[in-house]
């Protein structure tokens, strides 16, 4: 499946759309992935947490997709993002990695709706609870503490994604690991994660997002005593992508843009 980007009319979107995508020509590629992933989980997350037909309908479609590349489920083409970050790339002559974008999109939209299932107490998708943070809240929450933690089997299931060769292992990995957090209601930042897929895809980034997996997982750690998570940038703890500002990580997709 192969993104067409097109470009809506002045009457298709409120002022705050059309400002949205002029700030998108100046974003780099993977705040745009991450952008199009939370504007969408952003505004589909309330309405299936407020039970509305649609929303549970377009989840349960969703989650057939999960740990699986996009054009093997061609029934979610257009679904899960991926027209978001069309729209986001309307007009971006400079971008050449298209394909990469939408897998990334469409692996985090359809991992957050499994994670999602019958849950209507609160959403999974929780900004700046990063994926090393949540294998380590996962730990703790199964009563692991201290150096017992460095052995346990969920760390190893961490280890295993970052040592993964192939998107499709990463899929597969990842699942494993949602389905586990699912189980004990610990959220993840999905818009993030997408953003982390599309670097990973990208051979010469590969290496500093698994340095980043990882390094979530550690200061997880450093912070379980205190006030709060680690987040994503800020004063709290060291950037784990020094290129997200506090306030522009993903655009303002928390207020459903």
């Amino acid at each position: 499946m192969t993104i067409t980007p097109t470009t809506a009319g002045a009457d298709a979107s409120p002022p705050v759309e059309n400002d949205s995508v002029r700030d998108a020509e100046r974003l780099p590629a993977h705040r745009l992935v991450a952008r199009a992933t939370g504007r969408y989980i952003g505004r589909i997350q309330p309405q299936y947490l407020a039970d509305r037909p649609s929303a549970v309908s377009e989840l349960a479609r969703l989650r057939r997709g999960a740990g699986k590349r996009a054009h093997e489920v061609t029934d979610l083409w257009g679904v899960g993002g991926t027209e978001d970050l069309a729209e986001l790339l309307a007009g971006r002559t400079d971008f050449i990695r298209a394909e990469d974008a939408e897998e990334a999109v469409f692996l985090a939209s359809t991992l957050w709706a499994l994670h999602q299932q019958s849950g209507r107490d609160q959403g999974m998708h929780e900004r700046n609870q990063s994926l090393g943070g949540a294998v380590r809240t996962l730990i703790r929450a199964q009563g692991t503490a201290g150096e017992d933690e460095e052995d346990s089997p969920l760390r190893k299931r961490l280890v295993r994604v970052g040592t993964a060769e192939s998107l499709g292992s990463v899929a597969v990995r990842l699942r494993e690991i949602v389905l586990l957090l699912r189980g004990a209601k610990v959220p993840l930042d999905y818009a993030r994660m997408a953003s982390q897929l599309y670097r990973w895809q990208h051979r010469p980034d590969r290496a500093g997002v698994q340095r980043e997996w990882g390094r979530e997982f550690h200061l997880a750690a450093a912070f379980a005593g205190k006030k709060g998570r680690p987040t994503a940038s800020g004063t709290d703890s060291e950037a784990i992508d020094r290129t997200l500002a506090a306030d522009e990580e993903y655009g303002g997709y928390a207020a459903g843009e």
